[in-house]
């Protein structure tokens, strides 16, 4: 069954993510990351100068695209349909809604950010988990420093 933790409260929902997608590379990791796509852009840019002298090998896919010949191996996704992305055992959810194919992760961390908005969108993902039968695991008010 799949593993579902919140890191919730999130004052920089997308330097929480670079930090995280750091450490996720640096440890080998291969992942997905969705959201929605403008966000999804915001997140590829600032992968690329959010540490000056550094590369987080990553690529994007808008949706209905598919990857390109070769860059499978890439080890970071940015996909607004993770259905589509390479095979990963984790998925980053910056806040889709519609997650019908969480269940192809082994592990979904949900990054929720702190504002009033972004938390009410975070419960009802929370609900949908345990609608399936998921009991997640939160994480508040981190940093990630």
């Amino acid at each position: 069954m799949t593993e579902v933790a919140f890191h919730a409260g999130l004052a920089d929902t997308l330097g929480y993510a670079c930090r995280l997608l750091r450490k996720a590379w640096r440890q080998r990791l291969r992942l997905t990351v969705t959201g929605p796509p403008e966000l999804l852009r915001r997140l590829d840019t600032q992968l690329w100068v959010f540490e000056p002298g550094s590369f987080i090998p990553h690529a994007l896919l808008g949706r209905g695209q598919v990857p390109a010949s070769g860059l499978e191996p890439t080890p970071i996704w940015l996909a607004e349909e993770p259905g589509k992305a390479p095979p990963a055992p984790v998925l980053v959810n910056l806040g889709s809604a519609d997650l019908a194919e969480f269940s192809q992760f082994e592990r979904v961390v949900e990054l929720v950010g702190a504002d009033p908005e972004d938390a009410a969108r975070g419960r009802l993902r929370w609900r949908m988990y345990q609608a399936a039968g998921i009991t997640p695991v939160l994480h508040q008010g981190l940093s990630g420093r």
